[in-house]
């Protein structure tokens, strides 16, 4: 192969936003695609870096991200949203005393969370503040979004979320951003690819967080069907008798859409020292084992850590 050839190859090779900047998708490894770092519950009203100490929580979540390191991790997808305590500096940090990749986010989430400019807030200007953040930057940084972060309430979706959903459409569509959406209901999921249908987003561009926390199969084969990816990211050591057979029976009708991580962490804005961490290292650790124990080969489990989020996660040509 020429190096004209190689050039060419490489530059058309999708890539995935960290926060050091592009990364090819290759290079990704084995991915967490639904974790937190810092997590801050008091409201988009309160909710600012001046409410914890950023060495404190670095000294913290460091051997967090150094055991999943240790177990194999390359990529953590930090999902806390802007006001819930969004911080790419920190994120930086961490990636550079660990090595690992960190993707982090723009847009909003819900409720208390949102704040007031939000609450009135047109699509159109929706979709402004988040491709701005985009193109220039977040918090003040030369750190940018490598997905979109929303959520949606009901069923039904309220009207403010279905602003939230179009905006987050017209965003992804602007700058070729996937987007995560916080949804455990199913049928708000259903709901959301209809708006995300009416502005010409291709469904696949969706990965629905915390499916596996929607108990009707018939709802997953639903979102599936129509291109979604399903995010069975609440696993835990507690549930894992329950979860991983949901997994495994999903992976079997649906493993090229499916996405598994933890939602673990965090350091809890205004508890001692952060308060009872979840670790990122045991999925990586143990999937694997379960995954044979139900008579899958290894080769799932490089699809739902390596292969599904590389394609998930990856930039779309705008």
């Amino acid at each position: 192969m020429s190096w004209l050839s190689l050039l060419s190859l490489l530059a058309s090779e999708p890539v995935v936003e960290t926060v050091n900047g592009p990364l090819p998708v290759s290079q990704l490894g084995r991915v967490l695609v639904h974790e937190h770092i810092l997590v801050d519950f008091g409201g988009a009203a309160v909710a600012s870096p001046d409410r914890y100490e950023a060495d404190e929580v670095f000294a913290v979540m460091l051997p967090q991200v150094q055991a999943a390191r240790a177990a194999g991790v390359q990529t953590i997808v930090e999902c806390t949203p802007r006001h819930l305590g969004r911080d790419p500096r920190l994120l930086r940090r961490l990636s550079a005393a660990t090595g690992v990749h960190f993707v982090t986010n723009t847009g909003l989430y819900q409720g208390t969370f949102l704040p007031a400019w939000a609450t009135t807030a047109t699509v159109e200007e929706l979709t402004a503040a988040w491709t701005a953040e985009a193109r220039d930057g977040l918090d003040g940084t030369d750190c940018r979004p490598g997905f979109i972060k929303i959520a949606v309430d009901g069923p039904p979706i309220s009207a403010l979320q279905q602003r939230v959903v179009r905006a987050a459409a017209r965003t992804s569509l602007a700058t070729g951003l996937p987007i995560t959406m916080h949804c455990p209901r199913g049928q708000s999921a259903l709901q959301a690819l209809d708006l995300l249908a009416a502005e010409q987003c291709p469904a696949q561009r969706l990965m629905v967080a915390h499916a596996d926390a929607e108990p009707d199969p018939t709802l997953h084969d639903q979102l599936a069907a129509r291109g979604a990816w399903l995010s069975f990211d609440g696993l835990r050591e507690a549930n894992a008798a329950l979860r991983l057979p949901l997994v495994v029976a999903t992976w079997r009708r649906w493993g090229a859409q499916l996405l598994v991580s933890q939602d673990a962490g965090w350091y809890h804005v205004g508890e001692p020292r952060g308060g009872t961490l979840a670790p990122f290292d045991w999925l990586p650790r143990t999937l694997l084992g379960h995954l044979r124990a139900a008579g899958l080969e290894g080769a799932a489990e490089a699809q739902l850590l390596i292969a599904n989020p590389a394609r998930a996660l990856s930039k779309a040509q705008t």
